[in-house]
């Protein structure tokens, strides 16, 4: 690879389509570029259909001198590490071994950190800046936003408090400056050794607000209970897809016996589960879609005695909107009717397909209610009714439902 330089080509891919958000390096493909979810090759002189040896210097090129980053790729198989191309932008790169070659995927990471505004995120991220103490939870499938919603929060959050913010990250991705905030921000590798270690650590540098990269073991999570416990406001991301499913991979990584005690300690500590997803829009782009539980009594009691027939963490996300709740499902349907998504691909995002897709054709209970309304139809003075009791006189005079245009933030 004579004259071969990589900031040259990361520069080439970079503008070889707008709103480039990773690149990619794999054997027998030319170099790719993903846009709104898909790959695209890059036509490069030479790289037509890259081999082994190519890949191996990208990834050394890349991984440079650093002992600790080739010492955990050696014994790893792979390795997570940040690089800057100098006056354009940085990348979180991860470098891997397959099938006896290397591979290497970065994700771009933007020069400034978004607000809450500029993104146009769900309002209830702004009460959850001013949250003093307990959990935050961010969760969803790799690629789909986590960190960047994690660090509209802190930068919201330095914007508007004098707290002292530790992160602790896997590799640094936002860089954030002093505001009315001291941030420091720790890198695995460079500056700790592990989550669980720099997580101990950061009990003893009174921070009021310490960001997780991700509760990846049971001794991270259990000191990440441990400082909501005692006064710290505590943020971190999970793979999972969500709010549910968030609560189910929290006791999961607890032993068995403990399931009860771990129910009571998250319900007692959580102020809010966020589980996004980021889904192809209509014109090109990406749309994110949100799940939001709250702490509540309703929630926290649910969390505590299991989820049950009846008692569903949907339901209080569905009842739970004044409060700032909502549930992915609501919120595809919203994208749907004002033209954002597409029906079908909505439908196959959705919790509940089934039900989503008879909303959308205004089949669940006439003209296009929401079949979470259904159970408040029946009720009468407090009292449950049955419909087919009902005389039909009754039936006939009764008033049809109305339903409510939705309109979003970005209309009014």
């Amino acid at each position: 690879m004579n004259g071969f330089d990589l900031n040259r080509i990361l520069e080439f891919m970079l503008t070889y389509k707008e709103n480039v958000s990773d690149l990619n390096f794999s054997v027998g493909r030319s170099p790719q570029v993903e846009v709104d979810g898909s790959l695209l090759p890059v036509p490069i002189k030479g790289m037509e259909k890259l081999s082994p040896f190519q890949t191996e210097i990208i990834a050394f090129t890349l991984m440079g001198q650093d002992r600790e980053i080739l010492r955990k790729f050696a014994t790893s198989g792979a390795t997570d590490l940040s690089y800057t191309l100098p006056g354009v932008t940085r990348f979180r790169v991860n470098v891997f071994q397959q099938r006896g070659t290397l591979s290497i995927a970065m994700r771009v990471i933007p020069s400034s950190v978004p607000s809450i505004e500029s993104l146009a995120l769900p309002r209830s991220l702004l009460d959850v800046a001013e949250e003093k103490n307990g959990i935050v939870l961010v969760t969803g499938p790799t690629g789909n936003g986590k960190s960047t919603t994690l660090a509209t929060i802190i930068n919201e959050i330095n914007q508007k408090h004098a707290y002292h913010i530790v992160t602790i990250e896997d590799p640094i991705e936002y860089m954030h400056t002093h505001r009315m905030s001291t941030i420091n921000q720790r890198e695995l590798g460079s500056d700790t050794t592990t989550f669980a270690m720099a997580l101990r650590a950061a009990l003893r540098q009174a921070p009021k607000v310490i960001l997780v990269g991700e509760m990846r073991d049971l001794e991270t999570t259990e000191i990440a209970l441990e400082a909501a416990e005692t006064g710290h406001l505590v943020l971190s991301t999970l793979h999972t897809i969500d709010a549910a499913k968030t609560i189910d991979r929290i006791v999961g990584i607890f032993p068995k016996d403990a399931e009860q005690q771990v129910r009571i300690r998250f319900a007692q500590s959580f102020k809010w589960v966020i589980s996004q997803r980021l889904i192809p829009k209509k014109k090109g782009g990406r749309y994110a879609v949100f799940e939001i539980l709250k702490s509540t009594q309703r929630t926290r009691e649910y969390i505590i005695k299991g989820e049950l027939q009846g008692r569903s963490l949907q339901d209080a996300m569905n009842d739970g909107s004044l409060e700032g709740m909502q549930t992915f499902d609501r919120e595809l349907e919203k994208a749907v009717r004002t033209g954002i998504l597409d029906e079908d691909l909505a439908v196959s995002y959705a919790t509940n397909p089934g039900n989503l897709k008879l909303t959308l054709q205004g089949l669940s209970t006439g003209d296009g209610m929401d079949l979470s309304t259904i159970k408040g139809s029946f009720e009468k003075n407090g009292e449950a009714t049955n419909p087919a009791q009902t005389s039909p006189q009754e039936r006939k005079t009764a008033p049809k439902p109305k339903t409510r245009e939705y309109k979003p933030d970005w209309m009014e």
